[in-house]
């Protein structure tokens, strides 16, 4: 099975998902705002008096004076009797800062880290259901940057289009422990146009999390992410380092289904069948994983290396031609002209799918990064983890990695 050199994608991006319960606390002041009592029926009416109107009242996060925050800092919302109408986030001696309020109306968002060792002041006002309003005002300081972060990487390009399998792909170095994963889930937003339903699942050690709908994604979507993790304080004592953020679109809908069974790759555009293509898998001591992959990369040219296989038969060095990686592990689709004659016949590869050269080059003209590839028949389940492998999960089975509550009209 070849290997090929692993190239993170580290993008930035900007999107806006998940809700987040954000903990409220006053101002600072124990003063509560006056209230109009409501309207009392008229004197001798035989009408019932009109109740009064449920006060207002609210608080806002950080509370006032609040030191050493970090630059993901939101402005949390606590409203009783109204609803929050306005925020305003400016840094002294500078300008506004722009952001968005979550849907669930918990935190004001801000759409960009804030600076290291800064002061901000933030000003929100609520509206009661009968229009009365009023504003707190919070001010508070950031933290100094940090010495001590983890590392990330957003496997997603600004501008590129992808194919329908493609998830939102997030590493992190080291893998995010399970008591912060909510915590950084929070801060990972998708936005899907058209609209499409979507959850993360995290991988076991928590090194990667993946992004996606309950069906493959459709054709035209553009994708809109944010993976705001510059300043999130984690448990082992780092923080998130960087902020990314890419938009991309979603191309046309091209898959490729092979069957040991049969030998035969059976390729559909826009669901009808276009070529069947004879394939060679893996033999029965390096067998090909069974499972649902995508592309995760495409090499015209590349050299397999494997001469640090500890099984001296499976050490070599070849040169391979438009090879297409499915695993972390090195499966790919490739070229393969020695193998011609097993191909649609027997398995003799080190655990890749063989194709002619000619079959090769079709695919390779063809394919996007992110199109899906299922095989089936294998002597070798595909693992967790061994490349993006988020749609190898039934939906039922794949929302129960979310670090955060999936919503039950999405089949949790």
């Amino acid at each position: 099975m070849g290997r090929s050199t692993r190239d993170w994608a580290m993008i930035i991006a900007l999107a806006v998902v998940t809700p987040l319960g954000t903990a409220a606390c006053g101002d600072g002041g124990d003063e509560k705002p006056q209230f109009a009592s409501g309207n009392s029926a008229a004197a001798g009416a035989s009408a019932s008096p009109t109740p009064p109107a449920e006060p207002l009242e609210f608080a806002v996060t950080p509370a006032n004076g609040a030191k050493k925050q970090p630059v993901s800092v939101e402005i949390g919302t606590s409203v009783k009797g109204g609803k929050i109408s306005d925020v305003s986030l400016t840094l002294a001696g500078g300008g506004a800062v722009k952001g968005a309020m979550r849907p669930d109306g918990s935190s004001w968002v801000p759409a960009a880290p804030l600076n290291y060792a800064k002061t901000y002041t933030a000003q929100v006002t609520a509206t009661s259901a009968s229009g009365q309003t009023e504003t707190r005002s919070t001010s508070f300081t950031t933290m100094a940057k940090p010495k001590s972060v983890i590392g990330s990487g957003l496997y997603l390009f600004d501008d590129k289009t992808y194919g329908v399998a493609m998830p939102v792909v997030v590493e992190f170095s080291p893998g995010i422990a399970k008591k912060d994963r909510a915590k950084v889930q929070q801060r990972m937003f998708v936005d899907s146009d058209p609209p499409q339903p979507g959850a993360w699942h995290w991988v076991s050690n928590g090194t990667q999390a993946y992004y996606r709908a309950p069906e493959y994604w459709q054709a035209g979507t553009t994708l809109s992410v944010r993976i705001g993790l510059e300043g999130i304080p984690l448990s082992n004592g780092r923080y998130g380092n960087v902020d990314r953020k890419a938009t991309a679109k979603i191309g046309s809908r091209f898959e490729m289904k092979v069957d040991n069974k049969t030998k035969k790759m059976t390729v559909l555009e826009d669901g009808k069948v276009v070529r069947t293509i004879p394939v060679s898998l893996g033999k029965k001591s390096t067998p090909s994983s069974s499972g649902t992959m995508v592309v995760m990369e495409k090499k015209e040219t590349t050299v397999f290396d494997t001469r640090d296989d500890p099984d001296p038969a499976n050490r070599y060095v070849t040169d391979i031609d438009f090879a297409q990686r499915l695993t972390w592990g090195g499966e790919y689709i490739h070229a393969a002209p020695w193998s011609v004659g097993d191909q649609g016949r027997r398995n003799v590869s080190h655990g890749c799918v063989n194709v002619s050269t000619a079959n090769a080059r079709w695919l390779f003209e063809k394919t996007k990064t992110g199109d899906p590839v299922t095989i089936s028949g294998t002597e070798r389940k595909l693992v967790s983890g061994n490349g993006w492998t988020a749609w190898n999960l039934p939906w039922k089975e794949f929302v129960k990695g979310s670090a955060l509550p999936v919503p039950a009209d999405l089949g949790a």
